[in-house]
């Protein structure tokens, strides 16, 4: 599954526990009619594929989805999900600087001189 939008946040590497257990988070804001905003987790050695985006960059993730089960001391099944990122591509191309492409000078138009006045052309306007 694959989620695209803008960067909204990208969280530093957070380490867990005694096992070393990393986590890093980001959020994808969709551009939708109504935009969503995504918490997308990224695990252990995933957290490093984050480190060349920056926030309004327009990404694409791909992701999965995963549950667990949870049973709490008073004996109650609870259900957690998640969603983890294992890819992520940068969707803007590279802008020349002025962020526009160059526009070519007029000069590199040159106005076409064999047409003629009895050449017609078959369209319908």
């Amino acid at each position: 599954m694959e989620v695209q939008g803008r960067i909204k946040m990208i969280d530093e590497t957070k380490t867990y526990g005694n096992n070393g257990f990393r986590k890093r988070e980001l959020v994808v804001t969709t551009e939708e009619q109504y935009p969503q905003h995504i918490l997308v987790e990224f695990v252990q050695d995933k957290c490093d594929l984050l480190n060349s985006y920056k926030v309004g960059q327009m990404v694409k993730v791909s992701i999965n989805l995963r549950g667990r089960e949870w049973v709490n001391p008073q004996g109650e099944t609870k259900y957690f999900n998640s969603i983890q990122g294992w890819r992520i591509e940068n969707l803007e191309q590279a802008q020349p600087e002025g962020g526009m492409p160059p526009v070519p000078p007029m000069e590199a138009f040159e106005p076409a001189d064999d047409i003629s006045d009895e050449d017609h052309d078959d369209l319908p306007f």
